[in-house]
């Protein structure tokens, strides 16, 4: 199997507009649906910067990174 790094991806460093339709979407699909807990370690100022990044978009920031995992995995499955 052949290894992938994501930051190969020419879109990597490319700067992301966070689509406000698909952020709620996501959030009514996923918000009934069963969730399984996990921890993700990450430093202080990544935290902060995610904050700050959900505060402008007016949710929450564990939504926010639900969302640019979800849009991660998505960009994936369309490289592949």
């Amino acid at each position: 199997m052949k290894k992938s790094y994501v930051k190969s991806h020419k879109d990597y460093d490319t700067d992301n507009e966070l689509d406000s339709k698909k952020i709620l979407a996501a959030m009514k699909r996923y918000k009934d649906s069963r969730k399984k807990p996990t921890s993700v370690a990450l430093d202080e100022v990544t935290i902060q910067e995610l904050k700050s990044v959900a505060e402008k978009q007016g949710i929450p920031y564990q939504v926010l990174i639900r969302v640019f995992i979800l849009d991660g995995l998505e960009r994936l499955k369309k490289a592949a």
